[in-house]
């Protein structure tokens, strides 16, 4: 296996898919036909070089994720809105498209603020919250401090079980398997065609499934580390903790998505195991909005070119 760091997400009805500052979202339109849309990325951090520093880029890298994986979230969501709510935006002024462009911008923005400050308190503040109620049946911190963790596991896991019962939430999931299954596909050195994506893996090391997972388990260990007796401080250090987290989360998920090594194999097996519920087997349709993605920004020809041999070469 050879890392192509190609990265991407679903979206409705549709995939996106990253390389560098490139980005591209195919969505199949309710006629049946795929649209793909190739637009370059221009970061919401302005000093670039906090995208590059070893346990600081992690942050930076996260926020932009999230940012562009709302606003591609919202692009693909377009393409499904009434005839009316289309009709009527046709008729906008150049004033009111750029007013319209505004407001979405901000919408996105605080719905991304929105999103980390939920996060937080539901993964964070509230395991801590509900381990502390056992404070009379567990008097060690530590062991409390583990219990939170498994807590905060188990939330994760209870939360996305629930929502992966959701028509829509399926199909997303189904897309997200189509996206796995493409990068495997090329990073296994195999043409990028229908047939060969179908029989790839549909879990991936790299995945941001893993990479929460790896937030939640670094998390236990930091926190039995530091040890604060205020109550009132525990939850300011669990809060500002996450920043922290999230960089040495994310120099793991990458070490990962490059090492074949056995003991980062046996790291990655939860969060591997948690994404048979984030991604299902999607069909051929499906790995054909996928495949379009991935060409729009990667020539996995050139790329398996350099790092595979093939039979002819042997």
């Amino acid at each position: 296996m050879k890392s192509s760091n190609i990265g991407g997400q679903a979206v409705l009805e549709g995939i996106m898919m990253r390389h560098g500052d490139d980005y591209a979202v195919a969505v199949r339109k309710p006629d049946g036909e795929i649209f793909v849309q190739k637009e370059e990325y221009h970061s919401v951090i302005k000093w670039k070089a906090l995208t590059k520093i070893p346990f600081i880029r992690g942050v930076f890298n996260f926020i932009d994720s999230m940012v562009l994986g709302i606003k591609t979230l919202m692009f693909s969501a377009e393409f499904y809105e009434d005839e009316e709510e289309v009709k009527s935006e046709k008729e906008l002024t150049e004033e009111e498209i750029a007013k319209k462009e505004k407001q979405e911008k901000w919408m996105m923005n605080a719905t991304v603020a929105i999103s980390v400050v939920i996060a937080a308190a539901v993964f964070m503040v509230l395991p801590y919250f509900l381990s502390s109620l056992l404070k009379p049946l567990m008097p060690s911190y530590h062991l409390r401090t583990l219990v939170e963790g498994f807590v905060r596991i188990g939330i994760f896991i209870l939360y996305i079980a629930l929502i992966s019962r959701m028509d829509d939430i399926q199909r997303t999931f189904m897309y997200h398997g189509a996206e796995h299954k493409c990068i495997n596909c090329i990073e296994h050195g195999l043409p990028l065609t229908v047939d060969n994506v179908r029989i790839s893996s549909r879990q991936h090391k790299r995945c941001g499934t893993s990479f929460l997972f790896f937030v939640l388990a670094i998390s236990i260990i930091l926190l039995m580390l530091i040890q604060v007796e205020s109550p009132l401080m525990r939850v300011i250090v669990r809060i500002a903790l996450i920043p922290v987290i999230a960089g040495i989360s994310y120099e793991v998920l990458k070490l990962a998505g490059r090492s074949e090594n056995p003991i980062i194999n046996l790291l990655s097996r939860p969060g591997l195991a948690i994404q048979k519920l984030t991604t299902k087997e999607p069909d051929d349709s499906m790995i054909e909005v996928a495949i379009q993605a991935v060409e729009a920004v990667f020539d996995w020809r050139v790329y398996e070119a350099e790092n595979f041999k093939t039979a002819e070469d042997l």
